[in-house]
């Protein structure tokens, strides 16, 4: 029998907008919002609250945010946490965060390279010379994804995301797989996303340290900025504390029945340090705007985030820069800087002022797949403009791809899973 959900993509990594939310072409998934009571003294809750519910009104179970303006903070959720059970989503839900990781491993490399035990320009071949890599690759080209090397998560189709849910992988064989994939491009050519060169960077963290890259990230970062809600969960599938599903429109394999499916549970060794943390969004934004105001870094490494930055899609290219671990996206309003992240069934968008002062972190208790909706972009993109560029009238993913020249759509560096 031929399968209804072959050859379509359920993930894009390009640029597409918002990245993929719901199922294309059926009838939409309906859930009824929930929204969390904020108080009423907070100008901030009247101008983001209403954009929560109107992205959970598109068919998206659940969402939660913490926004930082003009030295008022906002945490709000709306929708469902549990679809099963119709808990309300809360703000302070634990979350895979995905490949916000990278900028927690980059900042750790880089201050090892503040400490003068690594250099960006060190061949990475002389540090790990069990992969037999072209040692023209540097720590600096695994780190803004130049270095060529193939993704292992293009192996993710269909029956991995099952396969995956239970298996325990090891930094290496993820490696392995990602280098059983075509090259690139010659290192430093061409900017192109690998998550192998985040499993390469955390064993390089190992390697220099002598230490897990866990405890490294807890000592460096994790304690000193009390980030008490924010771990590497290891081979423990389950996300523990309030946390909401990680839910995906999911085809039947014989009948192609399209039903929400909750991966919630599932062993994250597979993305490692490209992306197995969790943590919460007021952790995600404390973090950020310790980093990008100078704490976690000497100037020297301050500079070399951002340094040389490269495009992240060709046809916009001042729209969003690739540094080293972040990237900085044109906003109507400014420049901000952060990452986001794309798990199976949980999305993570974080942004943040060069001065620090203004930041959003959103999660959605959702997956993306087989291509947003239009009014879904719209609803995702008009939680991030009105919370760090305040209300807009008519704010829509079209304003987002427009605003200074060129700006592209959200979540450049989504997952692509193919068939």
């Amino acid at each position: 029998m031929s399968k209804p959900w072959r050859n379509r993509v359920l993930w894009a990594r390009t640029g597409a907008a918002v990245a993929a939310i719901v199922l294309a072409g059926t009838a939409a998934l309906t859930h009824t919002a929930v929204a969390f009571a904020a108080p009423k003294t907070n100008p901030l809750a009247a101008e983001v609250q209403p954009t929560l519910d109107a992205l959970v009104a598109t068919g998206i179970p659940g969402t939660y945010a913490q926004v930082r303006r003009d030295g008022k903070t906002f945490n709000g959720a709306s929708g469902v946490a549990s679809v099963e059970s119709g808990a309300p989503a809360r703000p302070d839900s634990r979350h895979r965060i995905g490949s916000v990781t990278k900028s927690f491993v980059s900042t750790t490399v880089l201050q090892l390279v503040g400490e003068r035990r690594l250099s960006l320009d060190t061949s990475v071949d002389r540090l790990l010379p069990q992969y037999d890599l072209d040692p023209a690759i540097t720590v600096r080209q695994l780190l803004n994804h130049t270095s060529g090397i193939g993704n292992y998560t293009s192996a993710l189709d269909y029956y991995a995301v099952l396969d995956w849910q239970t298996r325990t992988f090891t930094p290496d064989e993820l490696v392995r797989l990602g280098q059983s994939f075509p090259a690139t491009g010659a290192p430093g050519e061409v900017f192109s996303y690998s998550n192998t060169n985040y499993v390469l960077a955390g064993l390089i963290i190992e390697k220099v340290t002598g230490n897990d890259v866990e405890r490294e990230i807890n000592r460096r970062i994790i304690r000193p900025l009390g980030l008490r809600d924010t771990y590497f969960p290891g081979n423990d599938p389950q996300i523990r504390g309030p946390h909401a599903g990680a839910y995906v429109a999911w085809p039947d394999e014989q009948t192609g029945e399209v039903a929400l499916r909750d991966f919630s549970v599932y062993n994250m060794t597979w993305a490692w340090t490209a992306g197995e943390i969790i943590s919460t969004m007021n952790d995600l934004n404390t973090f950020h705007r310790a980093l990008f105001t100078g704490r976690l870094l000497k100037p020297a490494q301050q500079k070399a985030l951002f340094d040389g930055a490269l495009p992240m899609i060709p046809e916009a290219p001042d729209a969003v820069r690739y540094g080293l671990g972040v990237y900085a996206m044109q906003l109507p309003c400014g420049t901000f800087y952060g990452h986001d992240g794309a798990v199976i069934g949980q999305v993570t968008q974080v942004l943040t002022s060069g001065d620090g002062r203004t930041q959003v972190a959103v999660g959605l208790a959702y997956g993306l797949n087989f291509g947003a909706t239009p009014e879904q972009s719209e609803a995702f993109a008009n939680v991030l403009l009105t919370a760090v560029c305040e209300p807009q009238t008519g704010a829509s993913a079209d304003r987002l791809r427009t605003a200074g020249g060129n700006t592209p759509p959200l979540l450049p560096t989504a997952i692509t899973i193919k068939n």
